[in-house]
């Protein structure tokens, strides 16, 4: 069950995001999951849509989830261990890139650059 916070520092699309991938890496949603609609899950929350939306973006850019338009959104994480382990490391270097201020389309030429050299 997510909960959230409203009087926490921690921003709601945050508080979001890590209790969603909690929920993928324990277990409780499996790959190929379908997750609930961005507008669902922001009135089932008390959440303005776009803060839903945000979480669901960062997950995507991360590939933890994957939307299919219509389709919905579905758990991409899958439970091989190699996998799991880069998804660690991936998510690592998501928030080292936020630390830093470099946005998504810097950090994802800088590791595009690494994977050539």
């Amino acid at each position: 069950m997510i909960r959230i916070d409203p009087r926490s520092s921690t921003p709601p699309f945050e508080q979001l995001r890590v209790q969603l991938l909690a929920q993928i890496h324990e277990g409780e949603l499996a790959s190929g999951s379908r997750l609930p609609t961005v507008r669902r899950l922001a009135d089932d929350l008390g959440l303005a849509p776009n803060t839903v939306a945000r979480c669901y973006r960062e997950l995507e850019q991360a590939g933890v989830i994957e939307t299919h338009g219509r389709n919905g959104t579905v758990v991409a994480w899958s439970s091989d261990t190699s996998e799991a382990e880069l998804q660690r490391a991936a998510a690592a270097l998501v928030e080292q890139a936020r630390a830093l201020g470099i946005p998504i389309s810097r950090a994802r030429s800088i590791v595009e650059a690494a994977f050539r050299g």
